[in-house]
């Protein structure tokens, strides 16, 4: 071999350098995917390029921002469970521009509905409620002042085969019991409680099936895709039975047999013997039309008319019922689509504020908030990997939601249908395998957890780190900000980017441990002055 020159596997042993720099960007804790701004001062005109974090959260994407968005998570969880004051959360008053253009909204509702009583023309009053909603949402206003489509209301008398729930009426409290020990000790306890979904059938230590022909793969998916709903009909159960507006922070998690659960901490305490009866007491109605029956599938799909914008039967013509059409025609008499309840099995712990079971069961709560649902448990052998594709083939058809286009196979047209529906093939996040089912939100937080926001959540950790820093706090309404494009002149490559995330990185890190070490210093030289 001549001298200075290497072999191919010589050189594919060599660190790469691109793969180098993202392993470094990595280890300091930098974001992997930096999005680049440009940032205008409005007073000097000076224009400056800012690197922001991509802020994902999932470990798989960038691992950085994913770290950073599951420790700010717990710090929520932290602050909001085991309050001993009642969280004020004080909306500002409206302004004056406000209060008018809803006292124009008012006006202009009371005269479309004179006109509607008197079975006359209401666009032009309709298109100027457009236009006066549309202006009240962009003066910060939250909320509609009417639903956007009135609710259709269904039977509110209990199902025959749930237990009873006793009911009190629900105080604006959120504040947990308080106990006193013997010594005179006083003590504010939360809980931490798992509630997980029924059986479908015996499942092994891998969680696979032990017999997948009897498993009921059907069940399983339409408990995943309602889990969200039933969590919630829970806690208005919880609040109309304790009689107070209880405050939690939710995670929902896959076991291992694919079945969501949710890790539930909750401020205050109730018995395991009131949590049961709650628990057996909750269930989830789902009036949706039947799909019991296959009307089209293969190649026999319904067309869309492109005039008449609707869906129709491919072999007649006929224009496909409506999806309020079809809830109208589910009579008293009929059954719901589905009903949703929890296992009877659960868990419940008391947790003190401070204590090591705290940190763990917050722990527990946000450990894999940075991961896929359904990359929580890989598949380690056939019977597993097979339990996952029966449960996708199990979703594939299963209306996901009234906009879902599995409601054609159905023979019934989505909630806003338009062209380009097919059966099977629904861009629902809950039919994709890494989902399992669960469309939701992984994370769900009452509104008066805290008493803040994830923002202001943020935004108190910036505070801390420019104070340790000792940085001036900048005022956000000096700058304007755009985006700067691939095709822009100052636009940056990414590996670009990443080196310049990763010296900054470095920058900030020491200059923290500088001011922390001088803190410390401090601290020793008041405590040495106070001896």
């Amino acid at each position: 071999m001549t001298a200075g020159r290497t072999t191919r596997a010589e050189r594919m042993a060599m660190p790469l350098a691109r793969q180098v720099v993202r392993d470094l960007a990595a280890e300091h804790g930098a974001c992997l995917r930096p999005v680049q701004l440009r940032r205008t001062e409005l007073d000097t005109g000076y224009v400056e390029q800012v690197l922001i974090p991509c802020g994902h959260t999932l470990a798989s994407v960038c691992p950085s921002c994913a770290e950073r968005a599951r420790i700010l998570r717990a710090t929520q969880c932290r602050e909001g469970w085991h309050l001993e004051q009642e969280p004020v959360i004080d909306p500002d008053p409206a302004a004056e521009e406000q209060r008018t253009l809803i006292t124009e909204r008012a006006e202009a509702q009371e005269g479309r509905d004179l006109l509607a009583s008197e079975s006359l023309d209401t666009a032009e009053l309709d298109e100027r409620i457009e236009e006066l909603d549309e202006e009240i949402t962009g003066t910060g206003m939250r909320g509609n002042v009417l639903p956007a489509r009135p609710r259709r209301h269904r039977t509110t008398r209990r199902r025959q085969d749930a237990a009873p729930l006793p009911r009190r009426t629900v105080s604006a409290r959120t504040i947990g019991r308080t106990y006193t020990a013997p010594d005179g000790q006083t003590f504010r306890p939360s809980l931490f409680i798992t509630l997980t979904c029924p059986s479908y059938g015996r499942v092994g230590e891998d969680g696979a099936p032990a017999d997948p022909d009897t498993y009921d793969y059907r069940r399983a998916a339409r408990d995943a895709l309602h889990f969200a709903a039933l969590f919630d009909r829970f806690i208005q159960n919880l609040r109309r039975y304790v009689g107070y507006d209880l405050q939690y922070f939710a995670a929902i998690e896959p076991q291992r047999r694919l079945a969501p659960h949710v890790h539930l901490a909750l401020r205050g305490t109730i018995s395991r013997a009131e949590l049961r009866e709650v628990i057996a007491a909750t269930y989830h109605q789902v009036w949706w039309p039947s799909t019991e029956t296959v009307k089209y599938d293969g190649g026999c799909l319904p067309v869309w008319d492109e005039h008449a914008r609707t869906y129709l039967d491919p072999d007649t013509g006929e224009v496909l019922p409506t999806w309020d059409q079809a809830l109208d025609a589910i009579g008293n008499e009929d059954e719901p689509l589905h009903v949703a309840r929890f296992g009877a099995r659960f868990d419940a712990q008391g947790v003190l504020a401070g204590s090591r079971d705290a940190s763990r069961c917050i722990g527990y709560l946000t450990k894999y908030l940075t991961k896929h649902l359904g990359d929580c448990h890989q598949a380690t052998s056939d019977n597993q990997a097979a339990h996952v594709t029966r449960l996708a083939d199990a979703l594939r058809y299963e209306p996901c939601s009234p906009t879902c286009a599995n409601w054609l196979r159905y023979g019934i047209q989505p909630r806003n249908a338009r062209p380009g529906l097919r059966p099977g093939a629904c861009k629902g996040k809950a039919h994709r395998r890494e989902y399992l089912g669960y469309g939701g939100r992984r994370v769900l937080v009452s509104r008066k957890w805290s008493g803040k926001t994830l923002a202001d959540h943020r935004a108190d950790r910036k505070a801390w780190l420019t104070g340790m820093l000792g940085l001036p706090a900048t005022d956000p309404t000096r700058y304007s900000w755009e985006p700067v494009k691939p095709g822009d002149p100052d636009h940056m490559p990414n590996g670009q980017r990443l080196l310049h995330v990763v010296a900054d990185r470095i920058q900030w890190q020491t200059a923290l441990e500088q001011a922390r070490r001088r803190a410390a210093e401090a601290d020793l030289s008041a405590t040495g002055q106070a001896a």
